[in-house]
């Protein structure tokens, strides 16, 4: 397969390019710039007197964000922090988020987005992986920070609270956080500094301006593998660049039917931390000079709607669970929808019934995609125009190719099954000092191997019919069986155990862990309150049941396939 040229078959003759909208090209044009932090000034310059982000009632315009990242940028240099060190962010989605984003990247360093919900041992695995010297997080999270920081190459915290940037309000939310709801645990990092202090400090340094280039890294994002071990995706600014492209096309698809609205107002729900929010509100808000509407609590679904109520949306990425979740609330169903122009639906597969009910609800159907961390993350996406929920991931989009192989690399005959492999200039240079992963996840000719299994249709669009094997998906975050099995097993009441992913109503999928005891006495209550100290929510076993033994192959590794039936 490594002769491209002689290739022949679905990816060679680019047969998804007949199902294209007429305005979409099969390349993409140059890069318009070379960093993220280029495009990022000069949306700033361009868009200065908009509103770029608003969270709790308080806006920051696009001049505000430059302002502020600058001295943000400015204050790291002055630390001694160089080109190309990692900086990590645990934050929610509230104003200081793409501030410090945008802050790091213009200084040209490296973000490492931090979920705020990890335990103190996931932490630590990933700021000594990611070798960050850095790290900015809420105060509400301190805690997990204090107990990871020793055993990491972190030299700076910085500690953000919820008011930071909500003026004198700030004050009362932050009393609201601390004191009614007590929503912020005690912590001690005798050498933090306060977000406040950085940003005074940081207006009174210069951002000096840093040479960075298309492939000069941008991110660390983390992900799973079917190893269990959380590894970093490296994202250029090329990936995120191309990427952002090629959404903006794909976009404009959408107002050849509909008027485009002077500004576009998004919706950002799903957490910055995340891929898909990442690019698709944070970035792709930027570039295009849109207005994201912050949501830091999106499972307070009553607030979630109270704050909906104030805005026209015109863009609303989502998850399954998410849209199922507002439907159901019933001042969700008397909101306003003639704004809504799109949403899209990622992270997880959108069922067929939240989709046909959400069209009914708001007459917008929901548009899917795919992707990955490791592709920045869209590859496919379906035409924008389209009213009709077919289940289908869509096209790949300008300048990818996806090509659909067999266990031997062999491109499959259309409509055959196989491994959904990944082209393009989004796909990730390779794993965080992982070449051996890197090596195993790319194909000799440049794809990605996704995991996700899969077919083409004659019209180019593709259909998932399966994951990882062994992936769990919950509410769009990755868990990988492995992990969980190993903080389970740490128990001395454990002799062995295996986790497998069963239906959920509510977040897909859930986790169900199957344990052989070693101590008779040892209780489901037990097990959860252990697993509870060492993984985040979503990880953690849901269900346990408890077995004689386990089904194993003939040479002693435990058979999940069998467990799931």
């Amino acid at each position: 397969m490594n002769d491209v040229s002689a290739r022949t078959g679905p990816t060679a003759e680019k047969i998804w390019l007949a199902s294209y909208p007429p305005t979409v090209p099969e390349f993409l044009p140059p890069l318009e710039y070379r960093s993220l932090g280029e495009l990022f000034e000069d949306s700033c310059r361009r868009f200065a007197d908009r509103p770029a982000f608003s969270s709790m009632g308080k806006s920051l315009s696009f001049r505000d964000l430059e302002r502020e990242s600058r001295k943000v940028g400015a204050w790291l240099q002055a630390q001694g922090l160089e080109k190309g060190d990692r900086v990590a962010v645990m934050l929610p989605n509230i104003l200081q988020n793409p501030v410090i984003v945008y802050g790091v990247l213009r200084a040209g360093l490296v973000v490492v987005n931090v979920n705020p919900l990890y335990t103190p041992r996931e932490l630590e695995h990933q700021l000594k992986d990611a070798g960050a010297k850095a790290i900015f997080v809420l105060e509400n999270f301190a805690h997990t920070v204090e107990l990871a920081l020793a055993h990491t190459p972190i030299a700076h915290v910085v500690v953000a609270t919820m008011g930071d940037m909500l003026g004198l309000k700030g004050h009362v939310v932050n009393l609201v956080v601390r004191r009614v709801k007590k929503l912020v645990p005690a912590w001690s990092l005798p050498s933090a500094k306060s977000f406040r202090q950085v940003v005074s400090d940081g207006g009174r340094q210069t951002l000096q301006p840093v040479d960075v280039s298309p492939e000069d890294i941008a991110f660390l994002q983390y992900t799973g593998g079917t190893t269990g071990v959380s590894k970093g995706a490296v994202l250029t600014h090329k990936n995120l660049l191309s990427n952002k492209d090629q959404m903006g096309i794909w976009l404009e698809t959408a107002f050849l039917s509909k008027p485009r609205p002077e500004q576009l107002q998004f919706l950002c729900a799903l957490p910055l931390y995340h891929i898909f929010a990442l690019t698709v509100n944070s970035l792709m808000g930027v570039a295009t000079g849109s207005h994201n509407i912050l949501i830091a609590n999106p499972r307070d679904i009553p607030a979630f709607v109270a704050e909906l109520q104030k805005y026209r949306i015109h863009v609303f990425p989502g998850l399954n669970t998410l849209f199922n979740a507002l439907m159901n609330n019933a001042d969700f169903q008397k909101l306003d929808f003639t704004s809504l122009i799109l949403a899209f639906g990622g992270g997880m597969s959108v069922q067929r019934s939240v989709a046909e009910r959400w069209y009914r609800m708001t007459g917008c159907p929901i548009t899917e995609g795919y992707g990955l961390s490791e592709t920045s993350p869209v590859a496919t996406a379906n035409r924008l125009d389209s009213t009709e929920f077919s289940g289908m991931i869509g096209l790949p989009v300008s300048s990818t190719e996806v090509s659909i192989r067999d266990d031997n690399g062999t491109e499959v005959e259309l409509g055959n099954i196989g491994e959904i492999c990944i082209r393009g200039p989004q796909v990730m240079a390779g794993y965080w000092n992982k070449p051996e992963e890197t090596v195993r996840a790319m194909t000799d000719d440049g794809y990605f191997r996704s995991g996700d299994i899969g077919y083409m249709d004659r019209q180019g669009y593709i259909k998932i019919v399966d994951r990882k094997k062994d992936m769990i998906l919950v509410s769009g975050f990755n868990v990988y069986p492995n992990e969980v099995e190993e903080v389970a097993s740490m128990h001395p009441g454990v002799l062995e155990c295996a986790a497998i992913g069963v239906p959920d109503e509510h977040s897909g999928e859930a986790v169900k862990l199957f344990v052989v005891r070693r101590d008779p006495d040892l209780s489901a209550a037990d097990l959860k309150a252990h697993c509870a100290e060492a993984l985040t929510n979503y990880k953690r076993p849901r269900f346990i049941e408890f077995r004689d033994q386990l089904p194993k192959s003939n040479v002693g590794k435990i058979l999940r396939r069998e467990l799931r039936g």
